[in-house]
């Protein structure tokens, strides 16, 4: 019994350990951004200065912050939602129609999957370029609205899934899209849950393929635009760490509501049988 408790305690300490690295860098965040603009950062600083709301009024009323936030919103939404569709349609064909066309096209996902990403940072900016969509919304969403993540994690849910229902539906008489839809999309809940979450975060922490593929400050997503708060000769810590934090903030609020989900999908992909 005491050597149960020890083993317990030890685990909670070591837990706590644990969890005070992690959400330390956040603390600090919000607390340098609360601090006047111009003052030292230093470990020992942190409680020896005053607490202003200054940096983020500043950044609302002088670095159009809000339009950088629209942004983000915009483009993470809308690839989501994107994601979620085409990704579920692609993954339904290649698990209920597995002819050698079906074979080819899975095999074609598994290779794009294995290509990293950063290959594609030319090749996407003549494309858009030679299109004319370099430096809009279209050139901010068009290449993520389907990912071979996404194809490929809905697939294998998919695989899981006994097609009896469908085939009752269509003696019943239903047509494709109401089994597509109305049947086998709500079976698929917890995967395209654990693809939206993945989906949102990633989009919403582009860095690099904004940065190349727009060049006018209006279409700048909060990624970008925190990247112009670092100069060559100096950095402007308070206004960088308010700026974090405005990101921050909607990125924790969504984890809070859609964390069960995260759970629910990936045990829900382990238990099926």
């Amino acid at each position: 019994m005491v050597t149960n408790r020890i083993h317990l305690v030890l685990r909670y300490v070591g837990l706590s350990a644990v969890l005070a690295v992690m959400v330390f860098p956040i603390l600090w965040m919000f607390r340098v951004s609360l601090m006047p603009a111009g003052a030292a950062v230093g470990f020992g600083d942190l409680f020896s200065t005053g607490v202003t709301l200054t940096n983020f009024i500043d950044l609302f009323r002088q670095a159009s912050i809000g339009r950088f936030l629209f942004n983000s919103v915009l483009v993470a939404v809308v690839v989501t939602v994107a994601n979620a569709f085409f990704c579920f349609m692609v993954a339904y064909a290649l698990a209920r129609y597995r002819g050698l066309a079906g074979r080819i096209m899975f095999v074609t996902v598994i290779v794009v999957l294995m290509i990293p990403a950063h290959i594609l940072i030319v090749p996407l900016y003549v494309l858009m370029l030679k299109m004319g969509m370099y430096d809009t919304y279209w050139a901010l969403m068009l290449p993520w609205l389907v990912n071979p993540i996404g194809i490929f994690l809905v697939k294998q849910y998919l695989e899981s899934i006994p097609p009896d229902m469908e085939d009752a539906a269509r003696i019943d008489g239903a047509g494709e899209l109401t089994i597509l839809f109305r049947i086998v999309m709500p079976l698929c809940k917890p995967a395209l849950a654990v693809l939206a979450i993945q989906v949102f975060f990633t989009n919403w922490n582009l860095f690099l393929f904004p940065y190349i593929l727009t060049s006018s400050e209006s279409l700048r997503t909060l990624p970008v635009a925190l990247a112009h708060f670092q100069g060559h000769q100096a950095i402007d810590w308070q206004h960088l760490m308010a700026g974090s934090a405005v990101a921050v903030i909607p990125v924790l609020i969504a984890f809070g509501f859609l964390q069960r989900h995260i759970v629910s999908g990936i045990t829900a992909g382990a238990v099926k049988q």
